[in-house]
């Protein structure tokens, strides 16, 4: 039973060698010349202003987490595209009622406002 894992032990091997490979060849042949605008934050291509402790709006993470969610279920989508043809009509119609679900689900968030970013 154990050699059922054995690709996924030697795959995680390989990665976790070649990362750290990657971190020690970067740490050991990089140039290192730190400089006042090196060591600033980066933030979005624009110079860091103010306080770093400013309070987000409570719609900065509800956009966030609205966005992950229909993400997840946009992920399957794709298991259904690939055995499309197999379903034939039956699979064309929960995939319809299923997008219906979505869309109902998006319109129910637009009309609390929830993407409204003006509030």
């Amino acid at each position: 039973m154990l050699r059922v894992y054995i690709p996924i032990l030697i795959q995680f091997l390989v990665v976790v060698i070649l990362g750290g490979g990657m971190l020690a060849l970067s740490a050991l042949v990089g140039v290192k010349r730190p400089s006042r605008e090196k060591l600033s934050p980066y933030e979005c291509g624009m110079p860091p202003v103010g306080n770093t402790r400013e309070r987000f709006s409570i719609s900065f993470y509800l956009i966030g987490m609205l966005f992950i969610l229909f993400d997840v279920e946009a992920v399957f989508l794709y298991p259904w595209a690939v055995v499309y043809k197999s379903l034939k009509w039956f699979g064309f119609a929960e995939m319809f009622l299923y997008i219906v679900i979505l869309l109902a689900g998006y319109i129910y968030i637009w009309k609390k406002g929830a993407l409204d970013w003006s509030r």
